[in-house]
């Protein structure tokens, strides 16, 4: 802890550009913190919102913004055309960049906060830099790339006051609240195990790197795609989805559904930090005497066990189970025969408690006592105020608590919930990938205040990656 606070009194508000001078233009509305200073409420009580990242996840995201009758899409930033064809198509009057650092040194005056949604490599850096420009800020999941990563922005949170959420729109959802009551009311005893699980990933992992390098498209800027991570040359298939596969850029299955499906958890029993964790991965066939691991790509599948020590909610640790690739726990003794288990779409979350088990499926949907006729049945006293809208609500939240302003709402997926979240599943990453090491088969014990493993140091160089040279936290 005490290195990330060196680095966060070292890091200033640089200049992205030799030539950036912050441009004063002209806009369709004029932001609230120009009329006002931070915290002011403009008279349109309008937010203005620059999107970095304006095809796939992130084009859905600015829509919903948008629909939530509160926000105006003042800008957008992508580094390929293609990808924000749709975005600058619906949203003609938005400013349009390539540089989300060219768009921050000329235009921090003209919007009121940015929303992320790159590849995981790169939501750190330009999540940082906004709120260091006072902007609030929505970051897509997994919240970042590392764990200290997690760490910073969780603390810059705080530090710069500005309004946080997490693109995990299950936490809005009313079923991880009904979860909730239910467990404190006491209707499943007191949870000691939890298992969460995914058919993800469904896009190559355990692979080479492929061989050669292709054309770059005339529409991508490939230097800015890669940002942060060490430079390759370009090969196809990578770009728009499947880098989710490669560690230089996404966090496999854990960073794809984690954040869904470990959110139930820690709501529901209060845990934040993870004490050690442990791991087994999956292989791919190679030949007809051999299996193949490649470290550069996360595992075709694995299962995940991290230990929380005991909080308000538990009596003792409490065991999480994380597996992917198609595994899933064992079938409840409770379900018969008949029952349909496994979740949506091969996703779920079960709490074992020393009363009775429950479960969900993806984003907390379809909550289930078991046996299953428990549920219709089920009383328990309302304690969380449910969202409007549920998950779709997750994005009109973070609009209204960005106007009301720092500290004002409460949201569901802010930095200080989605911080230790994001980093007890990067944890279990760094399981993962310490078992490509030699000697790296083993419990890791966790420091949490000093954030570094305890009994097997080489593992600690994936608590904090290094960025390519010209590219700072």
């Amino acid at each position: 802890m005490e290195q990330i606070k060196k680095d966060q009194n070292a890091t200033s508000r640089r200049s992205f550009l030799k030539t950036g001078a912050v441009a004063a233009s002209a806009f369709m509305i004029v932001p609230r913190h120009v009329l006002g200073g931070k915290g002011f409420l403009a008279p349109s009580d309008r937010l203005i919102v620059a999107g970095v990242g304006a095809g796939g996840k992130g084009e859905s995201d600015i829509a919903m913004f948008a629909k939530s009758g509160k926000a105006d899409i003042g800008f957008l930033c992508d580094v390929d055309d293609r990808r924000a064809a749709t975005s600058r198509k619906n949203f003609p009057k938005a400013k349009y960049y390539k540089d989300w650092r060219e768009m921050y040194d000329k235009e921090s005056k003209n919007f009121d906060a940015v929303s992320v949604s790159t590849p995981d490599h790169n939501h750190a850096i330009i999540a940082y830099h906004a709120m260091q420009l006072g902007k609030h800020v929505y970051v897509q999941k997994p919240l970042t790339h590392d764990i200290y990563e997690a760490r910073m922005l969780t603390e810059a949170a705080k530090k710069y006051k500005v309004v946080t959420q997490m693109g995990n729109q299950g936490a809005s959802n009313d079923g991880t609240r009904l979860l909730s009551e239910w467990y404190d009311a006491g209707l499943i005893g007191d949870v000691h195990t939890v298992y969460c699980w995914t058919n993800r990933p469904v896009w190559p992992q355990g692979i080479q790197w492929p061989a050669g390098k292709a054309e770059v498209p005339k529409e991508l800027d490939w230097d800015l795609w890669l940002g942060t991570a060490p430079y390759k040359d370009y090969v196809n298939k990578l770009v728009p989805f499947n880098w989710r596969g490669w560690w230089d850029y996404g966090t496999g299955a854990l960073g794809d559904m984690g954040c869904h499906l470990v959110e139930a958890p820690f709501r529901v029993l209060d845990i934040r930090y993870a004490k050690d964790v442990q791991a087994s991965v999956g292989s791919v066939y190679v030949d007809e005497f051999k299996q193949g691991f490649f470290p550069e790509s996360c595992p075709p599948s694995s299962h995940i066990t991290l230990t929380f020590p005991k909080t308000a909610k538990t009596k003792g640790d409490v065991t999480l189970h994380w597996m992917d690739g198609g595994i899933q726990p064992e079938r409840p003794v409770e379900l018969k025969a008949d029952e349909p288990w496994g979740g949506e779409e091969g996703n779920g979350t079960l709490f074992i408690g020393t009363k009775g088990k429950m479960y969900a499926s993806t984003y907390s949907d379809a909550p289930t006592l078991l046996p299953k006729e428990r549920t219709k049945d089920a009383k328990a006293k309302q304690k969380w105020a449910r969202v409007q809208g549920g998950a779709n609500g997750h994005y009109a939240q973070w609009v209204e608590g960005c106007i009301a302003g720092y500290g004002k709402t409460e949201l569901s997926s802010s930095f200080e919930i989605a911080g230790p979240l994001t980093e007890a599943l990067l944890m279990a990453n760094l399981a993962v990938r310490g078992h490509a090491l030699k000697g790296g088969k083993k419990k890791y014990l966790w420091d949490n205040d000093n954030m570094k493993v305890t009994n097997f140091d080489e593992a600690n160089q994936f608590v904090k990656r290094q960025y390519r040279e010209g590219w700072t936290l």
